[in-house]
């Protein structure tokens, strides 16, 4: 529940405790599953993350109901569990063959390739028997089961597999298909890739305290630019970031020759995009009653973010 004394700040950091004690409590130890699995997930799990999704998953919540962010809890934390999946995936030889992920070697670097993959599945997993379990209330059955279709559907073939798909195919890594991108087909990637997590995030919070569907909506525009602005500022940051602020290897995009904002638009287009997008955020909490919890200074924070 947000604080109206409360710096964002302070509120992001209270809540990203929160999220990680929630996540301990989930996951799986020995001898419920093998040691090396469950060190794994955790090695990526609490790998210093900002839990910005599952952050945007209860403030949503609040946002709609004040006080109702506990139900939403479990699909926050099972949205994490699915996003550090999909993190240790792409960082694998395969995919975006990365060797940095949140200022230490990843996952397949430690571990092994094979390991990284089962940890990624075993938390994908996770994450949907987490939704399916948690609140164990017969109240919430129905908010649940939608709640994981959302989800199912951002984290699948129609959201972020395809958007990576795409990405894959974009940087010449799918063998005899190619595939040039022009800004409509990379704002649709970045939709699939990036955003579609990131609305799911949202809404599901919303869905889990209980929204109309006039408020679930406005939600559903406000992630979908804000979901944009994420990745475009992510594509900024690939061009002026360092690896230590980053915690991931900078300049893997243009060394990988992949499109993104920047190399499309110009980094000052590119700024003047990603505010457009806040500016619209903005007016999607407005026109939904939403504007006076911590949804529009989240959308604020995303612009200066420096990681």
């Amino acid at each position: 529940m947000a604080r109206s004394d409360e710096t964002l700040a302070a509120f992001l950091e209270r809540t990203r405790v929160r999220v990680d004690e929630a996540l301990e409590r989930a996951l799986p130890r020995p001898p419920a599953c093998p040691a090396i699995v469950s060190e794994a997930m955790r090695y990526s799990v609490f790998a210093g993350g900002k839990r910005f999704r599952p952050i945007l998953a209860l403030a949503a919540a609040d946002a709609v109901a004040t006080g109702a962010d506990a139900a939403a809890l479990p699909a926050a934390c099972a949205i994490e569990l699915i996003h550090t999946y999909s993190l240790i995936h792409d960082d694998l030889p395969a995919m975006d063959n990365d060797t940095l992920r949140r200022g230490r070697p990843t996952l397949h670097v430690v571990y092994g390739d094979g390991i990284a993959i089962l940890a990624g599945d075993g938390l994908q997993a996770e994450g949907f028997a987490l939704l399916a379990r948690e609140p164990a209330d017969a109240a919430f059955a129905d908010r649940k089961l939608r709640v994981m279709r959302i989800i199912a559907e951002a984290a699948g073939a129609i959201g972020m597999v395809g958007g990576q798909a795409i990405d894959l195919q974009a940087a010449g890594q799918a063998p005899g298909h190619p595939l040039d991108l022009d800004a409509d087909a990379l704002r649709g990637m970045h939709a699939r890739k990036t955003g579609a997590l990131i609305r799911a995030s949202a809404v599901s919070g919303a869905i889990m305290a209980g929204a109309n569907d006039a408020a679930v909506d406005a939600v559903d525009r406000y992630a979908a630019d804000l979901g944009l602005a994420f990745q475009i500022v992510d594509d900024i940051l690939d061009v002026e970031g360092d690896a230590g602020a980053l915690g991931k290897t900078a300049g893997k995009d243009a060394a990988a020759s992949k499109p993104t904002y920047p190399s499309l638009f110009g980094l000052e287009r590119s700024r003047t995009l990603a505010a457009d997008c806040i500016a619209r955020a903005h007016a999607a909490l407005d026109e939904g009653g939403l504007a006076d919890g911590r949804l529009g200074a989240i959308a604020d924070w995303i612009m200066s973010r420096r990681n």
